[in-house]
Parts: structure tokens; C-alpha cells; sequence
């Protein structure tokens, strides 16, 4: 080992392919590889050139999608516009209709009697002219008095509002099925009348504290109540997809005089017309109905007309032959059921609210939908028209905003609660000058204008523990507000006796 002596040598370099190893290899290698160039550049253009004639074919696809939907969106509206005049000038003769109000058996419909129209839909006696004229007579009284009004001096004021506390709490329904799901009051009587989850509606004397009457009759919760300022009648629509008509006696008992049938899914909405002649009833069926009082006679039944057309969806080749692949297009709001309603002051217009977020405004006398509202989260839970007849309030499961009736848009949000709690109720004094909002809490607000700020007056706490204030009412002069939970409790709001008699003073 000691007689091994390195050897340093020189770094081996590969030798030249034959090829680069003279210039006309070279060359010969560099024409190979521009020759591979020209023919991947050859390939790209070709693919450049089917994709934009795919592109265009794409393109010319839309443009006829595009025209077709638009034609068949015009033959739509020229359809719904047809019918709609069709119904309102071709209503039943009076002896049909005199044969739908004595098939009523203490408002219960005689199904074998009835006259079915088309599709097995019943046949619709149809509002009248003489009625429209009475619902017009009434309009334009109706206005004229808006112009005159003033508010009244017996008015709460802002300050009495802000002192409101809780004054009592009634157990009014039962323990096994709690809740309140709608309130309403007389304001003449200071009677209040609550819907439970128990099946039940209870009229409450708030002056005497006592319950004057339990009616009993629905199978599910009634959904909504609604007094009737005339005659003494009271309203009930319930999740059994009936409404009763109740008449109250001398000894202050109440007797179902109707059960209405005429809805195939819960009833969510009763609304009365100024006139105290009419109300009108909102279903998750996608329909509402407008009946007379006096008869229980379900004049019009309404629902919007829901179309579906083929759209073609990709042409394409296919073993040398053209392929088309067809899509059925469905209108969207086909399944707006409607969750509540409500007449304008003047009653020439309907608001209501449906389960896909959208509030459509009604022309009562032709029972056109003359607008929607869209903008909402979640199902529309409660809609109320400002007394000036100017505003429409309406809350949902994202809060409540408020709409401009005069040139139809939104012009103020409130997002008062989390995205996990709804907003319940709205409601309107009835001189217009409050607002107030039910959800996880009790909130007042101040009525402003469409520039002017809406202030929080007043927010009162939610106590049933349940979290939920479902329903919320202003009381005679905005004096108190009546709350529902679910709890079996209605709450009393309001300033106490002697907060009460100094600012009076």
C-alpha cells in the first residue's frame, strides 16, 4: 500500500453525438426540431379554431334561449291578463250562488252539491260589480278622511312610551300545548283575543281581567284571529286548513256560525276590509280567498298561474347525427305558499307575504298582483300597512324593512336579532305614529319618513324564557301593547296607574 502513487488525470468529456459533430448535423437537428415546433403551432390553431366555433355555436344557443324565454314570458302575461278578465266578467249566475250559500251547514260545505269547474276546481260565484262599487265607495271615503285626520290627543307620547313596563300576565291557554301564535284586539271593547298552539282562541276582558270566552272547535293551532268592529264576529283561520266564523250573543257567548273549507293546506292569514263586509283568508295552498261575511260565501278564490316551457339546452354531434338535450324550465314561485296578509287602510290594495321571501301587492278589485317586493330572507312572517296608507312593514327571518308604497321600493332595513333568531311580528299603531317589532325581544320605534330616521323608542325584554315574543299589538291610543310567547301567557306592556295619571296631568 505504501508503494501506490495517485494519478491526477484530466475530467472526461463525453464525446459529440455524430450528429452535433459537424455542421451539417447541426443544422440537420435544428431542422428537426422547427420542424416539431411548426406542427404543435399547427395543432394549438386547430384547437384555437374549434373552441371558437363551439364559442359562437354556444353563443347562438344563449341568443335563441334568450328569445324564447322572452316569447314565452310575453304569451304568459297575455294568458294570466285574459283570465283575470275572464273571471271578472263572467261570474256566476245569482241562482248558482244562492245554491252555494244554502249547501252551508253551519258553514260546513255540502262537497256532493258543489258546481266543480275545470281541472275539478269549484266554481266562484265572482265579485260583483255592485261590490266593487261598494269596495270603491269605501276607498274614496276613506281617503278623504285620511287627508283630514290628525292625531289624536289621546295619543301615548314618546315619553309614557318609554317608561312602559310589564303591568300583568295571563295564563290564558293550556299547559300541555303552550304558545300564542296571533293576537288581535277590539279596540272599541278593550277586548283581547289570543290563537294558541292548544287548538283554542280566548277572548280576554283586559279592564276586568277576565276571560270572557274559550272557543274551542279546531283540530290544530289557530294561526290567526281577527275581530270584526262590526256586528260583533269574530274570525279564527287554524293549521286545519278551516275558518270559522264566530257570533257573539247578548250573554257575551260566542257560536260558530261557518266552518270554511275552502283552503287544502293551514290557513296562515285572516284580514277583514274596511268595509266589515268582506275578509279575505291566505293558505300555504299558494291561494287566497275573499269572501262575504254575512254568507260565508268564498267569492273568488286567487292564485297566481305558474308555467313551464322546454329550454334547449346543448346541441351537440353524436355518431354523425345532431343531438339535442332538452331541460324543462319551472316557474320558481310555484311553491309560494302565502304565511300571512293584510289589507291596506284604504282596502283597494292586499299585501301578502309567502315562504320564498317575496310580498306581493294586490288589486283587489281585479285580483291582479300589481307588485313584489323581494329582498328577504326566509319565509315572510308578518306584514302591516301604516296608517297614512304611505308604508308597508314587513319581517322575516332577516329582520324587518320597510317599503315605500308610492314609488315601491325599500328604503330602510332593520337587522335587529341573530341569524338564528327570527323576527315574529309587526305591527302599526293605529294612528301610524309608532312601530312596533317582536322577535327574541319587544322593540318600539318611532315612525319617521323615507329620509327621516326611524328611533328606537323603546326595547322591552322577552320574559316567558322561551326567547320568542311571536305576536305583538298596540292597544286603544298606543296606551299598552299585548304581547304572545310561547308560553301560555299574555303579556300586558304599559305605564302603571300613577306613571299614568301624572303625565296625564
Amino acid at each position: 500500500m505504501d508503494d501506490i502513487v495517485p494519478v491526477k488525470t484530466g475530467k472526461i468529456v463525453k464525446p459529440r453525438s455524430l450528429t452535433a459533430a459537424s455542421i451539417p448535423g447541426m443544422l440537420g437537428m435544428f431542422q428537426n426540431e422547427w420542424d416539431a415546433l411548426m406542427l404543435s403551432n399547427f395543432a394549438l390553431e386547430q384547437q384555437l379554431h374549434t373552441a371558437r366555433q363551439e364559442l359562437s355555436h354556444a353563443l347562438y344557443q344563449h341568443d335563441a334561449a334568450c328569445r324564447v324565454i322572452a316569447r314565452l314570458k310575453k304569451e304568459r302575461d297575455e294568458a294570466r291578463s285574459l283570465l283575470a278578465q275572464a273571471e271578472r266578467q263572467a261570474p256566476l249566475p245569482a241562482s248558482a250562488a244562492a245554491a252555494n250559500v244554502s249547501a252551508l251547514s253551519n258553514g260546513k260545505r255540502a262537497a256532493e252539491s258543489e258546481d266543480m269547474g275545470p281541472g275539478g276546481k269549484r266554481m266562484r260565484p265572482g265579485v260583483s260589480d255592485s261590490i266593487i262599487a261598494e269596495l270603491t265607495e269605501c276607498n274614496a271615503a276613506l281617503s278623504q278622511q285620511r287627508k283630514k285626520r290628525q292625531i289624536p290627543p289621546t295619543l301615548a307620547p314618546i315619553d309614557a312610551l318609554e317608561r312602559y313596563t310589564q303591568l300583568s300576565s295571563h295564563p290564558l291557554h293550556k299547559t300541555n300545548k303552550p304558545g300564542i301564535t296571533s293576537i288581535d284586539i277590539n279596540l272599541s271593547k278593550d277586548i283581547v283575543a289570543t290563537g294558541g298552539v292548544d287548538s283554542s282562541a280566548v277572548l280576554f276582558d283586559r279592564t276586568s281581567g277576565e276571560i270572557l270566552s274559550t272557543l274551542n272547535g279546531h283540530s290544530k293551532k289557530v294561526t290567526s284571529v281577527k275581530f270584526v268592529a262590526q256586528n260583533d264576529v269574530f274570525l279564527s283561520g287554524s293549521a286545519d286548513k278551516t275558518v270559522r266564523i264566530w257570533q257573539g250573543s247578548e250573554d257575551g257567548k260566542y257560536d260558530c256560525r261557518h266552518i270554511l273549507k275552502d283552503h287544502t293546506a293551514e290557513v296562515q292569514a285572516v284580514t277583514v276590509h274596511a268595509t266589515n263586509n268582506y275578509f279575505v283568508t291566505a293558505s300555504l295552498d299558494t291561494t287566497w280567498c275573499f269572501y262575504d261575511l254575512s254568507s260565508g260565501l268564498c267569492l273568488t278564490q286567487v292564485q297566481l298561474l305558474y308555467f313551464s316551457f322546454s329550454l334547449i339546452c346543448k346541441v351537440f354531434h353524436y355518431n354523425g347525427h345532431l343531438a339535442i338535450i332538452v331541460c324543462e324550465v319551472e316557474d320558481p314561485s310555484n311553491s309560494m305558499g302565502y304565511t300571512s296578509a293584510a289589507f291596506h287602510p284604504d282596502g283597494l290594495i292586499l299585501g301578502t307575504g309567502t315562504t320564498g321571501a317575496t310580498v306581493r301587492i294586490w288589486d283587489v278589485k281585479s285580483r291582479g298582483n300589481v307588485a313584489n317586493f323581494d329582498g328577504h330572507t326566509g319565509a315572510v312572517t308578518a306584514i302591516s300597512f301604516s296608517e297614512n296608507g304611505y308604508f308597508l312593514a314587513t319581517a322575516a327571518h332577516d329582520g324587518v324593512k320597510l317599503w315605500d308604497l308610492r314609488k315601491l321600493k325599500n328604503f330602510r332595513s332593520f337587522e335587529l336579532y341573530d341569524q338564528d333568531t327570527p323576527t315574529n311580528s309587526v305591527d302599526f299603531d293605529h294612528s301610524g305614529s309608532y312601530l312596533a317589532i317582536a322577535g327574541s325581544d319587544i322593540r318600539v320605534y318611532q315612525v319617521g319618513s323615507v329620509k327621516a330616521e326611524w328611533n328606537c323608542i323603546k326595547t322591552l325584554p322577552e320574559l316567558s324564557g322561551t326567547g320568542k315574543a311571536t305576536c305583538v299589538k298596540f292597544g286603544t291610543d298606543a296606551k299598552y301593547l299585548a304581547v304572545g310567547s310561547m308560553d301560555r301567557n299574555l303579556r300586558i306592556f304599559g305605564l302603571p296607574e300613577g306613571d299614568d295619571a301624572s303625565t296625564e296631568s
